[in-house]
């Protein structure tokens, strides 16, 4: 995910704990009202058509939830595949989708690792994250970000997460909690049995001492 900056350390991202998430998809609800024509969630549910999301949470064997969206690629091949260059990167470094120029052709679907792009049949287009572009112009939180209450999503700069999740995995590291690839021991050094002190007495146990 990208912004205006050229450096690293300053790249704004939404930053996924798939750990957080309990699956509750406030997220996608706060995404389909933005993208909503009267922006309010009691008017959003009688539009036709109805607006849809641009995040989905998905769930992984039954157990686990994760948020995926997005993830505005820097080389990014839905945009190297788009025919008629619907899609494009704004002044900030996102991803955004011209409805204008799309013609459902589905090649950026085919074309995204992630699975994001979902043709829409109503508007017969693509339908996919533009960053809560407007939000972010204004100061604001993305929909998703601001919506969920776990702090699953989170908006700030890459370089803070990064620091913050190497400090976490370190705490693993010395805890010995479980981490994944990552196998925590402590080597058993063998003990030498010492032999016992020689007992005279009981080596010439068939000899009288009388």
């Amino acid at each position: 995910m990208a912004s205006a900056t050229t450096s690293k350390s300053e790249e704004y991202v939404i930053f996924i704990d798939p750990v957080k998430c309990m699956g509750c998809k406030a997220c996608e609800i706060a995404c389909a009202v933005e993208h909503s024509v009267s922006k309010n969630l009691f008017g959003a549910v009688f539009e036709k058509p109805l607006p849809k999301p641009r995040i989905r949470v998905v769930t992984i064997d039954n157990l686990l939830y994760a948020p995926m969206r997005c993830q505005h690629c820097k080389d990014a091949p839905c945009m190297n595949v788009c025919p008629t260059k619907a899609l494009y990167r704004s002044p900030e470094g996102f991803v955004i989708l011209d409805p204008n120029k799309c013609i459902g052709c589905l090649m950026c679907v085919l074309a995204c690792p992630f699975g994001h792009p979902r043709y829409n049949p109503d508007t017969k287009t693509i339908v996919k994250c533009d960053f809560c572009i407007d939000r972010i112009r204004a100061g604001k939180l993305p929909a998703c970000v601001e919506a969920c209450p776990t702090g699953a999503l989170r908006y700030g700069r890459l370089e803070e997460f990064l620091e913050e999740l190497a400090a976490e995995k370190a705490k693993e590291m010395i805890s010995g909690r479980p981490m994944p690839g990552i196998v925590m021991y402590k080597p058993i050094i063998p003990i030498e049995e010492v032999p016992k002190p020689l007992d005279i007495k009981s080596k010439y146990s068939p000899v009288s001492w009388r």
